[in-house]
């Protein structure tokens, strides 16, 4: 196999593959602390839904970090992100 850290474009594909790590534990935060969220709104005040604005709010953050990550420029342990470091160094040689 061969040693992917002489790549000369290595560095580069490591911090691409650090960004779409970071947006994706962005993305489980989001879906986790929303879904914390409507889930009190429902059992605290179910006739009064306060949760969409902290929702909408953070999707257009969440949103604005996937276009940054995706558009411009085991699941999430070391071998997804060699893999992704492989795929990237593929489509960019």
């Amino acid at each position: 196999m061969e040693d992917i850290t002489q790549h000369p474009r290595y560095r580069e594909a490591r911090r691409h593959a650090c960004k779409v790590r970071g947006f994706y534990t962005h993305l489980a935060v989001y879906l986790l602390v929303n879904g914390a969220l409507m889930g009190f709104n429902y059992a605290t005040s179910p006739g009064r839904i306060w949760f969409v604005w902290s929702t909408f709010g953070w999707g257009i953050g969440l949103l604005a970090h996937a276009l940054s990550v995706f558009a411009f420029g085991g699941w999430l342990g070391g071998r997804w992100e060699e893999r992704k470091i492989r795929e990237y160094l593929k489509r960019h040689p």
